[in-house]
């Protein structure tokens, strides 16, 4: 048998190759657990990852296109619901409303028409308008959200939603210091918006009587102050920026009113109306694809001396004068849950 050496040529060159597999291997491992590490990160930062903003977390957003369970409700909502009356609504609509304040515009025309052409100039921020999927925290101003810690949590929605003169600084821990639309009405305002919100913060207003719309056109136009209508005197001096002022629709005042609480709109004895609360929660439930709330409710204690507010010194005593059904507000938070268009973020009763 003739030996030309190419049988030991081959087994030189298969131990060449294992050598080199062998050297190789360790790289190998090390790009394999590379590529698994970092499209596993990919992943958990795609379904909402412990340092993921809400903004694009799957978590919340996740099923919200085929869940959509408060439809059973009936409120005639719609995703893409103007929320703030602009001017060229004034040309447009005919006619713009056939109630008064504070749930149509009928007899206040000219006063809004100037307070428009004064103020927003823009509509909702272009980032939230633009999302696929809105979560939306309501923060109400109950003393419920009290050492809550809820404040980093707050902070991570698309849209806060606050009311009134709620302060943030001091508070930051439970109500976090994020604010995208501030409801307020004139007795409610503040006189520096600065110090509670953000450059960029929407200020909405609620008119819920004539005064209030000549208030802001006063303050818009620097105009007189005329301080009667009021039942708390509003600020002479208001340093809101006038670029981000909006007035909220009425049509969102008359639904809550009507659909949400069921009160009588066209009696002539009619003293109750919504609170801004309860506006911001149907506010929201209309505009956002996710709710969620907190600082709503108040004590259960028939202790009068009990605050209120996580702020200030407003006891239960305080509520009796006003002009809210609050157990009936209650009531319709209870549905609006039990129908999974609103969740807490902490214990409730």
């Amino acid at each position: 048998m003739r030996y030309d050496g190419t049988e030991e040529h081959v087994k030189m060159t298969q131990m060449s190759a294992k050598a080199w597999c062998l050297r190789l291997f360790p790289a190998f491992l090390f790009c394999l657990s590379f590529v698994t590490y970092y499209y596993s990160y990919a992943i958990l930062q795609s379904y909402g990852g412990a340092n993921k903003s809400l903004n694009s977390s799957k978590s919340l957003c996740g099923g919200w296109l085929t869940q959509k369970k408060w439809e059973s409700l009936n409120f005639n909502i719609s995703r893409q619901s103007q929320l703030f009356l602009k001017l060229e609504d004034f040309f447009w609509r005919e006619p713009l409303s056939k109630l008064a304040l504070p749930y149509g515009i009928k007899g206040s025309e000219q006063t809004l028409m100037k307070v428009l052409a004064a103020a927003a100039s823009f509509q909702e921020p272009k980032i939230v308008e633009n999302l696929e999927c809105r979560t939306c925290v309501v923060i109400g101003n109950g003393f419920s959200i009290k050492n809550t810690s809820l404040g980093s949590v707050i902070n991570k929605y698309d849209v806060v939603f606050r009311l009134n003169e709620a302060p943030v600084r001091g508070y930051e821990e439970d109500v976090g210091n994020k604010t995208t639309m501030r409801l307020f009405y004139p007795e409610s305002a503040s006189s520096n918006p600065a110090l509670h919100n953000e450059p960029e913060t929407l200020m909405v207003m609620v008119p819920f009587k004539p005064q209030d719309l000549h208030w802001l056109k006063e303050i818009l136009y620097n105009e007189k102050r005329v301080q009667k209508g009021f039942w708390k005197r509003p600020p002479q001096i208001w340093m809101g920026d006038p670029s981000k002022v909006r007035v909220l629709d009425p049509y969102f005042l008359h639904q809550t009113a009507e659909r949400l609480l069921h009160i009588p709109l066209h009696s002539r004895q009619q003293t109750v109306h919504p609170t801004t609360g309860i506006l911001a929660v149907f506010v929201a439930v209309n505009y956002c694809d996710v709710v969620h709330i907190a600082g709503f409710g108040y004590p259960s204690s028939k202790n009068q001396r009990h605050p209120v507010h996580y702020f200030g010194y407003d006891t239960m005593k305080s509520m009796k004068n006003s002009h809210h059904d609050l157990n009936h507000e209650a009531e319709a938070l209870k549905r609006l849950e039990d129908a999974g268009a609103i969740t807490y973020l902490h214990p409730h009763l």
